[in-house]
């Protein structure tokens, strides 16, 4: 017994690969042992391992049992020994999903999925975005980059990664050069537009070089607090911007002179209101912007742009060029038939 307990203060001490490795050849081998000790009970080593596997795990069917002194002793030596070692590396994998979920909530773990939206800087905005993003494209993965100490929200779909989104280790380990889009906000109630706006500056021109370093190309949106910044961002490659006190003002604008039209506006950005924007090819039966807004009309969508061209219904006779990328409204279900 001393002997036995001396051993396992040893096991308590093997790395997990190694301790495994160990089990699974006692569980082997002693499966041969006992077969070759009593082989008229135990007439194969899979019988025998069906014995060991009811021992160390304390099920202990009875179905077979040792019938000779030394089969005995040595099942005695599988209650010791064995129980002791199963307990062991049970306790250790526990300890490894608690070391794995510690390090995934601290956002130390590297993010080796694709098709993601990698979000950086966490604000309320952000949140929302997220939401969004998730109610929309129901099997999106979010990837968020900050300095927390810890992830925001305990949510599946979330992934964390905690560093500073300039460092080109921290762009790897979110695998930015996979991601869908990515996306840079600044932090809520900022009272230095100029500084937030720089700081978004840096950051996306720190994805952007090592997109190019890597020959890949990245979609990136930024927020941006002052229109003046505009023309540096577009320096920059930014694909998309969104100007928050410009939006804000313009559907403020709106709202005076048409009465209604806010709410129109905020209906449609919003998923609660049943439909939304969507963007889709062109199909190979649609030859004019006729043929497209005809069938998606009996389809329940309306076509409303190509593009950022918004004239549509001025040129439906126009052939619809190969590039085009159409944008309807419509609920989820049509969206995903016509898709």
């Amino acid at each position: 017994m001393l002997m036995i307990f001396e051993l396992m203060k040893v096991v308590v001490r093997i790395r997990k690969l190694t301790l495994i490795i160990i089990t699974i050849i006692f569980l082997i081998g002693s499966s041969y042992i006992i077969h070759w000790i009593e082989p008229e009970v135990f007439p194969t080593p899979f019988i025998g391992f069906w014995y060991v596997m009811t021992t160390v795990t304390t099920t202990g069917y009875g179905d077979f049992v040792p019938e000779t002194t030394v089969g005995k002793v040595f099942g005695l030596f599988l209650y010791f020994f064995g129980i002791g070692l199963i307990g062991i590396v049970i306790g250790k994998i526990v300890e490894g999903f608690g070391i794995y979920r510690k390090l995934k909530e601290e956002g130390k773990l590297k993010y080796k999925g694709s098709g993601h939206y990698v979000i950086i800087g966490w604000s309320n905005k952000a949140k929302h975005t997220m939401k969004e993003i998730l109610a929309i494209d129901d099997h999106s993965k979010i990837v968020l980059i900050d300095l927390m100490p810890k992830s925001p929200m305990d949510e599946e779909t979330l992934f964390y990664i905690q560093g500073d989104p300039t460092d080109k280790e921290v762009l790897e380990k979110a695998n930015v050069l996979n991601a869908k889009a990515v996306l840079i906000f600044t932090k809520d109630n900022v009272m230095d537009s100029i500084a937030a706006d720089g700081k978004s500056l840096i950051i996306v021109s720190s994805i952007e070089s090592y997109a190019k370093e890597k020959n890949k190309e990245i979609y990136t949106l930024v927020e941006i607090l002052k229109e003046k910044h505009i023309p540096t961002f577009e320096h920059a490659n930014v694909d998309e911007f969104i100007l928050a006190d410009e939006a804000l003002s313009d559907l403020m604008a709106k709202s005076a002179v048409h009465r209604g039209s806010g709410k129109l506006v905020m209906k449609l950005l919003s998923r609660k209101s049943g439909v939304d924007l969507w963007k889709i090819n062109k199909h190979q039966e649609w030859k004019t912007y006729n043929d497209a807004f005809e069938d998606l009309k009996r389809a329940g969508a309306n076509l409303i742009s190509d593009r950022n061209d918004f004239n549509i219904l001025t040129k439906l006779g126009e052939p619809i060029p190969a590039e085009a990328e159409l944008y309807i409204i419509c609920n989820k279900a049509t969206y995903q038939k016509i898709k």
